[in-house]
């Protein structure tokens, strides 16, 4: 048996999803006319209290799509250092929107209205125009770390008082409000765009959804098309969006207690060095300088348990919908067992 937590996107559609994906209605997307796409694209706005989504292949298109509705090319774009639209989507903020980054150090991926407000670029003919933020929630490589939605909420009003666009690259968002019990009506109301991933926690085998405004969104749809994300009978895949977000929202709260069995255990044995709080369904964790990670990643391997080395001695392993609890309690044992 293998058990496989190198990342979320491994899963595979069950049975009742793929019943439900086979049998729904499609027609031709770029028409117009399929019911499925048109559902998951009414649902997914609703969920957020916005006017508009669009549905997309990837997280990264959503959230590459997102940044260019919200910037001209030369401006600025703030986020955090580790943030995915920056670090793991290409250079798609240059290549796409010819924009500049002011990177924010913090803890986690986290980060203040404060750090945002010291991050714009000053009025002066020199300097970009900073015209965006971004925001991710939870933190991939935060270790699934989650916001106070508080601090969200002082942010958005830094962004609104400076006529700056406030995007959430939400990739893992379902599994911050499962955490932190939170409604998604809330972010809404914080966000001018939300980018979420269906392909994640939620089981689906593709696709994400970008949520704003009805301008947003028109523009949005215009962009997906040049970026050749426009797919035709895409009901089949849309209907397992519309499954994942009707049936496998809060058994996410399962994936978090899993991976807070496995960061257990990883808490009592000597070989690690530093372990990242793990809050939701992502455990980050270092191992010691005379302890090479792709030893620990080997000898997990050898029994069957693929985890996925982020180099420089930190490794990542990720819960999902295909992780029993007693998978997670064989994980538990292995690394307890492993001796340096």
């Amino acid at each position: 048996m293998i058990i496989d937590l190198r990342s979320d996107t491994v899963t595979r559609p069950g049975k009742d999803m793929l019943d439900f994906m086979t049998s729904s209605p499609v027609g031709d997307m770029v028409l117009g006319e399929d019911p499925m796409v048109n559902e998951l694209e009414k649902k997914a706005a609703e969920m957020f209290g916005m006017e508009g989504s669009v549905f997309c292949p990837s997280g990264t298109m959503t959230n590459q799509i997102a940044v260019k509705v919200h910037t001209n090319p030369g401006d600025d774009v703030i986020c955090s250092k580790p943030a995915h639209i920056y670090q793991y989507e290409g250079g798609g903020i240059a290549f796409h929107s010819a924009a500049s980054v002011t990177l924010i150090e913090s803890s986690f991926g986290l980060f203040t209205a404060g750090d945002v407000l010291s991050s714009i670029q000053p009025d002066d003919p020199h300097k970009p125009a900073t015209s965006l933020v971004s925001a991710e929630n939870t933190v991939n490589m935060g270790g699934g770390k989650t916001w106070d939605i508080s601090e969200l909420r002082k942010i958005s009003d830094v962004c609104r008082d400076k006529g700056l666009a406030f995007h959430l690259d939400g990739a893992r968002l379902f599994n911050a409000l499962v955490k932190n019990n939170e409604n998604p009506l809330h972010y809404g109301e914080i966000f001018d765009t939300i980018s979420i991933c269906l392909s994640k926690g939620l089981g689906a085998p593709v696709g994400s959804m970008l949520i704003g405004n009805s301008e947003h969104i028109k523009r949005a749809t215009r962009l997906r098309k040049v970026m050749g994300g426009t797919m035709r009978q895409a009901g089949y895949i849309a209907a397992a969006g519309v499954y994942a977000l009707e049936n496998n929202i809060a058994r996410l709260d399962d994936d978090h207690r899993n991976a807070s069995l496995v960061a257990e255990a990883l808490n009592d044995v000597s070989w690690v060095e530093k372990l990242f709080p793990a809050e939701t369904n992502i455990i980050i964790f270092r191992t010691k300088d005379n302890v090479p990670s792709a030893r620990i990643v080997s000898e997990l391997h050898k029994l069957g348990i693929l985890v996925l080395d982020l180099g420089n001695n930190h490794i990542r392993m990720v819960t999902h919908m295909d992780i029993s609890r007693e998978m997670t309690l064989r994980v538990a044992e292995a690394v307890r067992n492993i001796k340096i």
